[in-house]
Order: structure tokens, then sequence, then C-alpha cells
């Protein structure tokens, strides 16, 4: 079973803490985007990322002075973002540790597939950018199906990534690959399950620590789920879509 998750747009080094064990599967495409990243101008730089001078000019240096291979911070620590917050990985056990080590990837515009171990800095740079080289028209192109292959899926993807990386990757899965995508909404009187962002995102983090502290190998066991008042609702549900109805 794999399970895939979203980066974060924000990002932090922590080289005291847990070190990385190795380097990105992918890392040959990342340095070739590096590369055309620091030849961007400053105002090139700020419409590709659509952010304001102050990110521009932050991430403009990064990419300047980019290394690598040196000073890096494991993936599942590096991020910040809510998801991330409600996992709460820097309080895993051993055992959830390891488990999301060989179970868990976190999808990345820049770097591709990253295992929770894989040493990354800190960069900008979402998969729906508008990037275009000499040989690709974005970067769903530029990954093509090496992000899908890089998962190397064994039966099961369970797909806790947003839209936007999730596609970058599912509709290329063999044929042969389960997918189940958790839904975490909220039950209108219209009888419609309505998501909200926010806290789809605390859900998807506490349920990548259900499944990391509880081991979780039999993907059935998702429906247990009970994180954040989230409950499973059987009536709302398919087989590869279980839906968890929030009480409010």
């Amino acid at each position: 079973m794999r399970i895939i998750i979203s980066p974060a747009k924000k990002m932090n080094d922590d080289l005291d803490g847990l070190p990385p064990r190795d380097l990105p599967v992918l890392l040959g495409e990342t340095e070739r985007l590096l590369a055309h990243l620091k030849g961007l101008s400053l105002p090139e730089l700020k419409k590709l990322l659509a952010c304001n001078d102050q990110l521009a000019e932050l991430n403009f240096r990064r990419f300047q002075t980019m290394d690598l291979r040196r000073r890096l911070t494991p993936a599942l620590l590096a991020y910040e973002g809510i998801q991330y917050r409600y996992m709460a990985p820097g309080v895993f056990s051993r055992g959830a540790l390891a488990y999301v080590q060989e179970h868990l990837r976190i999808l990345s515009g820049f770097y591709g597939v990253l295992r929770p171990f894989d040493g990354v800095t800190p960069y900008r740079l979402e998969m729906q950018a508008k990037l275009k080289t000499g040989s690709c028209k974005d970067l769903y192109d530029f990954w093509g199906d090496s992000l899908a292959e890089a998962l190397a899926p064994d039966g099961v993807v369970v797909d806790l990534a947003s839209g936007e990386y999730s596609k970058a990757v599912v509709p290329r899965l063999p044929v042969n690959i389960r997918v189940i995508t958790p839904i975490f909404g909220e039950l209108r009187s219209d009888g419609k399950v309505v998501e909200k962002g926010v806290h789809v995102k605390m859900a998807r983090g506490e349920m990548v620590r259900f499944l990391a502290e509880g081991s979780v190998e039999d993907p059935e066991v998702i429906t247990a789920f009970e994180g954040l008042g989230f409950r499973y609702c059987p009536q709302q549900s398919r087989p590869d879509r279980p839906v968890f109805l929030r009480d409010v």
C-alpha cells in the first residue's frame, strides 16, 4: 500500500533533528528544473510563482544559491502546512516512522516523489505553476509518467493529496492499481457532501497519523478512522471513495 500526500508551501530547515537517509530518487530531474529556474530573472520568477515581492526575492535567492546535496532536512520534517501539523511527525513513535518510510510518499512539483527521509532544501514551486521549458509545456508534462513509476505501487494507493497533485499521478497508474480516495466533509440539508479546505487538510494529516501509529496494512481498516469528529458514513460511500462526515 502507498499513501500519497501533497507538500506544503511553507518549509523550514531542521538541521539538528533526525538526519536524512537518502537523496530523492528523481534528483536528476530536479537538477534540470533548478538549472532552468536559476536562469529566470526576478520578475520572471515572481510571475511563475504568483507570489508577492518578498516571497519572490526569498525564492530567487534560494534558487541562485541552492545546494541539492548538502545541509538537507528530511522531507517529512521540512514541510509546515496544516496537514503536517495535524500529522505531527515530530512525535511519531519509532514504529510509525518506519511505517511512513515504507508506505508514505510526498508529491512535489520540484522533487517529483519523496520518501519521508529523503533530504530536501526549502523551495517554492507548486505543481500547477506554468513552467515552460523547451521540452515541456508545464510541470505535469515535465514529470510525465515518472511520478507514477517512482511511486512503485503494490496494489493499493490511498490518495490523500489535493487534486493539483493527485492528477499528476493517479491517471498514469497501471489499470490494476486500486486507488482509494477518502472524502472528508459535512452533510448539507439537501443531502450533498461538502468539503471544507481547512478541515480536509486537518483530517488528511490525522489519517496519516492513524494509519502510521496503527501500522495499517489492510486498506479496509481506513473506515475505522474517527479523528477530529469525522466518522465513516457507509450510506454516502463507495468502495474506493469512503466518505467521512464531520459532526457539526
